[in-house]
Parts: C-alpha cells; structure tokens; sequence
C-alpha cells in the first residue's frame, strides 16, 4: 500500500515545496496543510486520510494527542542533542564550522524525541535564507526520505540518548532574543556580519543607522581599515550603503524601518533609508563593482555570475546585467554562462522595491522594461551560445528569464515555480514565446494557470531544462557541458537552430504589455494587494523555529 504522508508546515516556503515534491517523487502521496495555530492543526488531521504527518517547517506545537496518535516526524535545523527554537541562528552567530539536521519525533519536550535519521555537513558562513535553502535543506530532504522509509517498513526511531552526538557540543539552546540579535557598531566586522547573517531573512538584526531604528539585512565585509568613527555611513554604491565598524566596514544591502507604527517591508537599503528621512542623496558614491554580478573567462567560456537578493532582479540590477551582459558577448569567447551563486537563481522583479517607491506602479513598469531588455538581450545574442545555469530556485520572471538561453541545465535541488498568477500578473519576459516552445502550448498554460511548483526532474521531463546534474558536482559537469558546446561543430548547430527560431519578438513584447498594463495600471487581478501581502510575509512569520 502507498504511504501517504500529510505535511504540516507554517508557510508554504522551498522548503515545504522540495519536502512534497521529494515525498510524490518517491512514490508516495502528499498533501501540505498551512497551519498556523492548535485549531488548523486539528483541522488538517481531521479527514484522517494520510498514515504519517511530516513537519518540515513548524512554528506552532504539535498537540499531545495527535502525537500520541500519529507518528508525527519533525525536520530540526540542528544536530542530534540540539534543541531549541533558534537553532540555526545560534549556530550562524557562534560561526560553527560543522552543523546537522535531524529527523525527529514529536514529544512533549521540543525536539528531544526518538531519532529517525541525521546528516552533518559543513556549515558556510552565509546569510541564513542562503544556508537554509541550500546545505540546510539538502540534508534536510535526505533525513526526510530515510525516515519515510524506515516508518515504511516498521523500523522504529532510536532513543536520543542511545543515538550517536556528531557534534559533541550540541545543547539545548533559548530562544534567540532581540538584544541577541542587537548591532553594536563599535564590534569587530566578523561579529556584526555573524549577527546580521544569523538574523537573515527573519527577523532582522536590529541596529541604529543615522539615527534612526533598522532591522539589517544582506551584509557584506567592506574594507579593513576603521576610517570613521562605528556607525558613520561611509557612501552608497548601487542600492547598498557603507557603514563604519570598529575595525574596518560593512556593506548592507537591504534594511527595514522598525520605528513606525505601520509595518514596512525590507527593501533596497539606500531605499529604505530615504523613505525613512536620511538624504542618502548626500553619500559620496562608491564606483567599485558589487558583488551581485561578477565575470570571469575561463578559455572560450564566460560565466557571468548573479546574486540578487532572495532572486530579486529590481530597475538597477537589470540595467547593470544588461550592460554586464553586453560586455560578456562582445567578448572573444564562444559561450556566456549565466549563473546564481547562492539560493537563488532569480524571481523576476523586486517587489519590495515596488512597493517602497513614490509610484509603485510606475516603477512596477520600469523594472518590467528593465527585465524584458535583459531577456531581449540573450534572446537575441549571435556572437555566443548562451546556457542559464540555475543552480537555485527560480519564479515567475525568473523562470522566464532563464528560458530565454539557447540550453537550460538545472542543479536537483532546485524548484521551479513557473508562473505569475499568484502575485496577481499575467507575465511578461516574453514567456508566450519561450515556454510554448519549450513544452507545447496545453502544457505552457497548465503551468501558468495551476500554480503549480516543480522540481528539476520533472523540469527536464517535461523540457522546461535540458538537463539535470547533482547539485554537489554541477559546477565541474557545467564546466563539461560549456567546453562541449564551445567545439566548432556543437557551437555551429546551436547556433544556427538559434537563428532559425528566432521570432517577432516586437509583437511578442507588446501583446504581452497590453495585459500587464491593465494587471498594474488597473489592477485587474489584485496586483496591489497580492503584493503587499507578499512583501509583509515576513512580519507574519518571524519565527525559525523548526526548519
């Protein structure tokens, strides 16, 4: 008989998606019930249609009596003999160099119960969302699976105490609290970035920034030297802004007001900062290039590296690959990679620099301008075969902008979320072209209508990407496939079907406009409110407790 498993999660985040998607891949059933108190668990248990409950991401305590009833396996963010709501925020924070998750079922004591499976791996220091949708939630798919299986089969959970401890310091922490959290300028700049990475992306370290009370986001180490007194902003380059600290700087990249009465969504840092009063506008600005986009040519290739904020590709960032694409193809290389370092690949724009601007509309239509040249570009490309190597998840316009390559290759971790709908567009990155041509018309509009995610597998199976390789070896079997296609005969039949595929990509752009400007101009399908909600999403779920 078929396992069938009900997956009880807070938020329908990746890694709710890979845990179904990993589940029905196995050959078992999988229904996800969003829960966020006592009462929508009861209500998820009450058609009693599954035989296991898994909880991938959980903020809310799992009853005694559905416990006792169920087998009910846990995802914790932390090795075996590590317990506590806050685990990988701890972890991140102290810079532990080695960390787990572990599979475990529910108790009455917060995740002391019997053990089902464990992984360690290297722990990067990286913002948390990163380390969460990669390394974390890898190992976090595997205990998954094993505990399945095992419940399968009657193999019972082992006692915690008669279960091996990899890492023998692992304890029983607290919760993280604010003053936990709290930036003191005058720290050392390892000490602020392990705060502000433990802190990303919820809650925010909490941090005074000219004055004025912020919660800091996506932090990077500046320069060696203390050139100003803690707390001083230094400039701005791009979106981001330069602060002083005891012992050289930092760049942060995203910020959120937290002294208003009204909640603020996080946002472009120099955005958020002018929002709140600060004349950003006065900083001295810092031509260095930032790290979102890098290049580098290895022989005949070009990989032109991106990483955007949780996939964000907002006006600027789109006019900067634009031009840091049209340097990549005027070179005298034969291929250009696109690829993500990092969690994601892309998400098409940045709504929360939307909704933080003067005109969230009119900027809504520059960033989508800005995104289509970006496509247009690679679209268009005759000097160079172009692959989009996606090696995070992807959504919306950045499923789209991913397609616009000539190959399309795809790490198994990642999750393709294809659509529009939900955020109340109906899509533009000349998608009406590039999906149909890759999957059929029926199959194209299914994706876009259902809303459905998709992992790279049944990506490649139905050819939204060419092919799929193992995450811990795509970087070498990418490095392969591009000095294949850079040889004189691949190179020549990739782009001669490039040519002959080749579109009124004009009137493509246009019929697409026409229905997102009724989608942002008049809001026919409740863009305003959709993203809103989107943007505040983390206000409602602060918490990392469980995965």
């Amino acid at each position: 008989m078929t396992q069938r498993v009900l997956i009880l999660a807070s938020a329908n985040n990746g890694l709710t998606q890979r845990a179904a998607l990993a589940v029905r891949r196995s050959g078992r059933t999988a229904r996800i019930s969003i829960v966020h108190c006592e009462s929508d668990i009861r209500r998820a248990v009450e058609s009693a249609d599954f035989d296991i409950v898994v909880c991938p991401y959980l903020t809310t305590k799992i009853p005694a009596d559905i416990y006792r009833r169920w087998t009910c396996v846990i995802l914790h963010p932390g090795p075996v003999g590590d317990r506590g709501p806050h685990s990988l925020d701890w972890a991140i924070s102290e810079r532990e160099p080695l960390w787990g998750v572990t599979a475990l079922t529910a108790a009455e004591e917060m995740d002391a119960g019997p053990i089902w499976s464990t992984r360690t791996f290297g722990l990067p220091w990286r913002r948390k969302s990163a380390v969460y949708n990669t390394v974390v939630a890898d190992a976090a798919i595997e205990c998954l699976v094993e505990a399945l299986d095992k419940a399968d089969r009657a193999v019972s959970p082992t006692p915690q105490a008669e279960t091996p401890q990899p890492i023998v310091h692992a304890r029983r922490r607290p919760a993280m609290r604010r003053r936990d959290r709290e930036v003191r300028w005058s720290d050392d700049t390892a000490t602020i970035l392990s705060l502000i990475h433990a802190s990303d992306g919820s809650p925010g370290a909490p941090a005074t920034i000219a004055g004025l009370p912020m919660l800091v986001y996506d932090a990077h180490h500046g320069r060696d030297d203390a050139l100003a007194p803690p707390g001083t902003l230094l400039g701005r380059r791009d979106d981001g802004i330069e602060i002083a600290c005891g012992d050289g700087s930092i760049w942060v990249g995203r910020l959120r007001s937290s002294g208003g009465a009204d909640p603020s969504c996080k946002g472009p840092a120099a955005q958020a900062l002018a929002m709140a009063g600060f004349p950003v506008q006065a900083l001295p600005v810092d031509e260095r290039k930032s790290h979102e986009i890098r290049y580098r040519r290895e022989g005949e290739i070009g990989f032109l590296t991106i990483d955007f904020y949780n996939g964000a590709m907002g006006s600027g960032q789109c006019r900067r690959l634009l031009a840091a694409f049209a340097y990549a193809a005027a070179q005298d290389t034969k291929v250009v990679v696109l690829e993500n370092d990092g969690a994601y690949f892309a998400n098409g724009i940045d709504l929360s620099a939307v909704e933080l601007s003067d005109g969230p509309e009119g900027e809504a239509w520059r960033n989508l301008l800005a995104i289509n040249n970006v496509c247009r570009a690679i679209l268009t490309c005759s000097t160079q075969v172009t692959i989009a190597a996606v090696t995070g998840s992807a959504g919306a316009g950045g499923v789209m902008l991913a397609l616009t390559a000539d190959l399309v290759v795809a790490a198994d971790r990642v999750v393709f979320n294809p659509h529009y709908q939900t955020i109340g567009l109906s899509g533009s990155e000349f998608h009406t072209y590039t999906l149909p041509r890759r999957v059929g018309g029926d199959t194209a509009q299914r994706l876009l209508h259902d809303c459905q995610a998709i992992d790279a597998v049944g990506a490649a199976d139905l050819g939204l990407v060419d092919a799929v390789a193992p995450s811990a070896q795509f970087g070498s079997w990418l490095t392969e496939l591009a000095r294949e296609s850079a040889h004189p005969s691949r190179w020549a039949a990739i782009m001669a079907a490039k040519q002959s595929r080749l579109s009124d990509l004009n009137a493509i752009e246009r019929a697409e406009l026409r229905r997102m400007a009724r989608d942002i101009f008049r809001d026919e399908n409740e863009f305003r409110r959709k993203r809103q909600a989107f943007v505040l999403r983390d206000l409602r779920h602060p918490s990392t407790a469980g995965l």
